[in-house]
């Protein structure tokens, strides 16, 4: 069926405008899009039928879609922090990260992705000379479903620093600050140093922090490390570990923790334990990431 095919269709009441809209739409030659979009027509309007949604409502809701599109800037992305706050974004990721090969579960990109991250030689460090926190060492390794090593992987890594806040948002930091690209070695190891990074609450100051305010819920985030792993011949994982004894574990704002995206941030004092010329107390994390074969993609950073 072409445009110009479709016979078109007079409405007579609420129950006859569904079909009409999908066979207006069913000449749409990408069979994948047509699903998509058919399903979206189907459940979208059984919701309006459900709520039985007002004029004014309708009004309002298309102010607050303006008002997403508008409070997005080259430093935030209110789009994506819309959709994680609504367990859009956990959802996705665990659609198409998770299943019974034994493969890390995905967790959200989030909206503090960046593109052109530095790239370091493993055991460098990702936080600029002066930083404040606690010192944090992160040895992990990049492993198969069968266990092997993965190789000459890229791991791309992002936090937010000891007051919670990510480099975009903070004046005070270098331009990425806490963020670096390392390549895992022959074991499918990397490592880095950094500080441990606190959790935070998501941006309060635009539509969807009057959400969630409608809603009671608190904006916060327990304190987490971001990662997303590509390597030839198998899925890109983007992931995030979180901080074992950190808040809002079991209330993260986006839902995104995974009980096995839990990791264990050691505490060691100062002259001990594997870093034992630290001469303050610091952690030491060590975590075992697992990809399942297939194609990589790249993400497409929410901010440059």
């Amino acid at each position: 069926m072409t445009k110009l095919d479709w016979p078109g269709g007079v409405i007579d009441d609420a129950t006859s405008v569904t079909a009409i809209v999908k066979a207006a739409m069913a000449g749409t030659q990408d069979a994948r899009l047509k699903e998509i979009v058919d399903a979206l027509i189907e459940h979208g309007h059984a919701f309006l039928k459900q709520v039985r949604l007002t004029d004014a409502e309708f009004e309002q809701g298309l102010a607050f879609l303006r008002a997403v599109g508008q409070a997005c800037n080259d430093r935030h992305n209110e789009v994506v922090l819309l959709a994680d706050v609504l367990g859009f974004s956990t959802l996705v990721a665990l659609l198409n990260n998770a299943d019974a090969s034994g493969r890390t579960p995905g967790a959200l990109l989030g909206p503090f992705y960046r593109g052109g991250s530095p790239e370091y030689e493993n055991h460098q460090c990702i936080a600029c000379e002066g930083s404040p926190g606690a010192p944090l060492f992160v040895h992990a390794r990049v492993l198969a479903t069968s266990g092997q090593p993965v190789p000459n992987a890229m791991v791309d890594v992002w936090q937010a620093s000891p007051v919670g806040l990510y480099e975009n948002q903070d004046d005070s930091q270098p331009d990425r600050n806490l963020r670096g690209r390392f390549r895992t070695g022959v074991d499918g190891a990397f490592s880095f140093r950094s500080v441990r990074p606190a959790g935070y609450p998501v941006p309060t100051d635009g539509p969807v922090g009057a959400l969630l305010a409608a809603q009671q819920r608190h904006p916060y985030r327990p304190a987490h490390l971001h990662f997303a792993i590509f390597a030839e011949g198998y899925a890109t994982l983007v992931s995030q570990v979180f901080a074992d004894d950190s808040d809002h574990l079991e209330t993260d704002v986006v839902f995104g923790v995974n009980r096995r995206l839990i990791g264990r941030f050691e505490h060691h004092a100062a002259g001990t334990g594997p870093h034992g010329d630290q001469r303050d107390a610091y952690y030491t994390l060590d975590f075992d990431f697992i990809l399942a074969e297939g194609t990589p993609t790249y993400p497409t950073p929410p901010i440059q």
